[in-house]
Formats: C-alpha cells, structure tokens, sequence
C-alpha cells in the first residue's frame, strides 16, 4: 500500500550505516498473537498472569506454571511473522549495522529470518534447567510432571525473563551499546511503559540519534520522536524498506 513517509527520512536511512530496532507487542499482535495480559482463557481464566510468572509462582507450583507456558507455546503454534517481521530481515540485509532489540518472546523474529536479535525477555521457545541454568530447545514429551535437566537433575524452567527478575545482562548490555552507537533508533509496536527497554530510545536520543515511532497510538515516546508514523508496522515497514532502498524483499 502505498503512505506518506517523509522524504527526510527515507534520505538518512539511504545514507545510515548503524541502525537499532525496538519492537514491542503491537508487532506480534498483527499476526493475531494475543497480549501476555489479554492471553487468559479456558481454565486459565482463573488466573492473573502476573501470578504464574514469577519465580514464587514456579517455586510454590512448578507444574502449574510448566503446564501454563506450555498453553501458550501450543497457541503460539499457528502465529506466523507477519510483512512487518520479514521488513525487519530486510531491513538487518541493507544496514551494515543492525540491531534488532525484541521485548516479545514468541520467537516470530527469528522464523522471519532476523539473526542480529537480542531477545531481552527471553523467548518462550526455550527453557533452561532452574538449578544450573543450562539451556535447551528440545525436553520430553511427559505431561504428567516437569521434565528435568540432563545435565544435574534440575527441573527445567521456561526461559523467560519473570516478574521480580533482571534481563539477562549480556542482552541488556549489548541493547545499551546499539542505542547510544546508532544512528536512527526505531521504536516500533511498544507501549514504552515496560522499563529498562523503555529508556533505549531514549538513551539513542541523547546520543544523538534519529527517533522513530511505528505506532497505533502516541507513547511517552512520541513527544522526542523526530519522526511519528501512525499505524501498523505490517504495513508502514515494508513501504519504508521499498521507498528507502526500491525492493520488496520478498515481503
């Protein structure tokens, strides 16, 4: 579809070489994935959310908390990326320096194709041993108890970031650097309530760098951005990657 994107900034990212990525909910929720908070159904109606992602939650009920993770991966199971993920990969080809930082945890980055990812809040696709924190993507198939960690025994833990816990330093580190180093900073499909995510654009605005919003509705972004593109990111970041270096990408 064709929409106004700024010739402005369609001239600096053809001469941008050094480009971070925010994406936060509102881009898996374009390819019909569903909010951590709006996700409740069945008999998990029941429960907040916020009481089954804690490490008091897993430690008071460890099977409860599995059981619930596992709900979501099979829910995750018929999401597909959408254009908006697959710009992205596009996007990480034509930029010598990219960074894709991602809030979500389902994982639809990386079946676009997108490799440059830093996964702050885990991803859900994974799970790593509670007791010696090994990771692994493959674990039995048992649905009668927690599977437990070949390495030490341990029982295993989705791995995911939970309330009452820190990002994975490294991640949050690495996401740190690419916003104060780059060039233009998109902030796309997030709320930019959740902290510390919150404050990258931020700190690439104070380094400099150009901000720019994809959004459905204003944040406390959108006062700095230098550049508000209002609507969804599946539509507005295949425009931007075919007005910016003329190709589709496939998208």
């Amino acid at each position: 579809m064709k929409m106004d994107i700024p010739a402005d900034l369609i001239r600096f990212l053809q001469r941008s070489t050094r480009v971070a990525a925010l994406t936060g909910a509102g881009v898996s929720q374009e390819s019909g994935l569903r909010t951590f908070r709006d996700s409740q159904d069945g008999i998990w109606k029941q429960y907040r959310p916020e009481d089954l992602a804690s490490p008091e939650a897993f430690a008071r009920d460890p099977k409860l908390v599995w059981d619930w993770y596992a709900w979501r991966r099979e829910a995750i199971k018929g999401v597909r990326p959408n254009p908006g993920h697959h710009a992205l990969v596009e996007i990480e080809k034509k930029i010598p320096e990219f960074t894709l930082i991602t809030q979500n945890v389902d994982g639809l980055h990386r079946m676009a194709g997108s490799a440059k990812i830093l996964e702050l809040h885990g991803n859900i696709q994974r799970v790593r041993c509670s007791e010696c924190g090994t990771f692994t993507e493959t674990w039995g198939d048992d649905t009668e108890s927690v599977p437990c960690c070949e390495s030490c025994g341990g029982i295993l833990r989705p791995d995911v970031v939970w309330f009452g816990e820190n990002l994975p330093r490294a991640e949050l580190e690495a996401a740190i650097q690419a916003a104060r180093n780059c060039d233009v900073f998109f902030s796309i499909g997030t709320s930019g309530a959740v902290q510390p995510a919150a404050s990258l654009a931020f700190a690439a605005h104070n380094k400099g760098a150009v901000l720019v919003e994809i959004n459905l509705d204003p944040t406390p972004l959108t006062p700095k951005a230098d550049f508000f593109l209002h609507g969804k990111s599946g539509e507005i970041l295949p425009e931007l990657v075919r007005m910016v270096w003329g190709t589709d990408g496939g998208l």
